[in-house]
């Protein structure tokens, strides 16, 4: 039965996108920090443009110069520097794409990226230089139907919330009518930072074939979890759907113990198990998050001290070649 009370006009979702934030200055401005010396820290041109909705803004705390909301998406000159190491294709998707669109890096599992678009532009995006294009659905579909060693599709972008649900129902029961296709994988930031997304439409064609949905959401800190994302979350979870959340460790923002911890407790409490602590792929322009991996180590050590196992997320690093995500 589909839950009662959600949002369920599509049109409410939508207009929180159009009227995202895209300049710096008017976000520090909201904030109360346009005065401030992360002010004079800004890029005064990006590359990868600020992108946020207003929703999320309301959860950052005013006049906090690092409040770990607000350093997820501010532009910063930092972002400029070419770091040795750091690439504008860290994790190989180029290399894994099947046809356009599709890419197959691990057995028996494809990742359609579905979109370029986004509801939020996160700063270490390992995509924010993708070159995103059309992809022919007759293509893809034809690709997943001769490999009958799939049997999980994954939904990525991009984010594929920011399509319509008739678009997603109607790609939805396509792969549906691919018998060796199992499971539908949704990887997507939309129910963390526009909850509005989770609607009535969505969670019926989500439910209404017959693959086994699940969804990875993307949760980087507790104070991303407000009770209208607890409560999108958990209708997802009251139709049957699998939750899972993944994390990238991130200096300045959820790189100590405390906020781990707070963050799969949040997440619990929402119904939603930790999965992912993903090392920071080595994207161009995302050098200042990364943490030392003596750091990280410590870090994990904590949580399996402070947490139930059920609530240590693993911790993952990805790498070009190997046949799965490398535990750490």
């Amino acid at each position: 039965m589909i839950t009662e009370n959600l949002v369920s006009e599509q049109s409410d979702w939508q207009r929180e996108l159009r009227q995202a934030i895209h300049n710096p200055l008017y976000l520090l401005t909201l904030l109360k920090l346009s005065d401030s010396a992360l002010a004079h820290r800004v890029a005064a041109k990006q590359s990868f443009s600020l992108r946020v909705p207003r929703g999320y803004v309301a959860r950052m705390r005013q006049g906090d110069p690092d409040d770990p909301l607000l350093r997820q998406v501010l532009p910063l000159e930092a972002e400029n520097k070419q770091i040795q190491g750091f690439s504008i294709d860290p994790v190989s998707d180029v290399a894994a794409e099947k046809v356009p669109g599709l890419l197959q890096k691990y057995h028996g599992r494809v990742l359609l990226v579905a979109t370029g678009a986004c509801a939020i532009h996160c700063r270490y995006c390992f995509r924010q230089h993708y070159h995103y294009s059309a992809y022919n659905p007759s293509a893809v579909l034809d690709s997943i139907r001769a490999d009958s060693s799939i049997t999980e599709v994954i939904l990525s972008g991009g984010d594929p919330l920011t399509l319509t649900d008739k678009r997603l129902a109607e790609l939805a029961h396509n792969l549906a009518s691919i018998s060796h296709v199992q499971r539908l994988r949704l990887h997507t930031r939309l129910p963390i930072i526009l909850p509005e997304r989770i609607n009535d439409e969505l969670l019926a064609w989500l439910t209404g074939t017959r693959l086994q949905a699940i969804m990875v959401v993307h949760a980087n800190h507790a104070n991303e979890i407000d009770e209208k994302v607890n409560k999108a979350l958990q209708s997802l979870v009251d139709v049957g759907i699998t939750v899972l959340n993944q994390s990238v460790l991130l200096r300045g923002i959820n790189d100590n113990a405390a906020a781990l911890i707070a963050l799969s407790e949040a997440l619990f409490k929402s119904r939603v198990l930790p999965y992912y602590l993903h090392i920071l792929d080595r994207v161009q322009g995302a050098a200042h998050f990364e943490v030392s991996m003596e750091t990280s180590t410590q870090l994990l050590e904590q949580l399996r001290v402070a947490l139930p196992g059920y609530l240590v997320p693993k911790m993952v690093r990805e790498v070009e070649g190997m046949a799965y995500k490398q535990p750490e």
